[in-house]
């Protein structure tokens, strides 16, 4: 049974120039300390940014328009085989997040599934 699907879409452009407008400040507003380091890693961050950011939207549309969460609530990594995880900050909410990501050089997507 699925709790809530969301989908987002993203210009990588709009991100780069996001943190060209307001640095480390729109950086640490949405991204933990972790997602932060995990694109410094890669020779083209905004890329990875921007496929977190809409990891990040899609998760909050899958929640819903009720739901009180903020950017940082959410949290994007990879597993030991790169596969995407979400991990959701309240430890009292049980069910599973599925995410997928994807970029290209322009765009990034990415989908989300609340599931039990």
């Amino acid at each position: 049974m699925i709790s809530g699907t969301g989908i987002d879409i993203i210009e990588i452009e709009r991100i780069e120039k996001a943190i060209e407008r307001w640095g480390d400040g729109f950086l640490t507003h949405v991204f933990t300390d972790n997602e932060i380091a995990y694109a410094k890693e890669h020779r083209f961050p905004a890329q990875h940014y921007a496929a977190r950011f809409a990891a990040k939207e899609a998760v909050l549309k899958a929640f819903g328009d009720n739901a009180h969460i903020s950017w940082k609530d959410i949290q994007i990594t990879n597993d030991k085989n790169g596969k995407p995880v979400c991990t959701y900050r309240d430890k009292s909410f049980k069910k599973k997040i599925l995410i997928s990501i994807s970029h290209t050089h322009v765009y990034a997507v990415a989908s989300a599934i609340i599931t039990p």
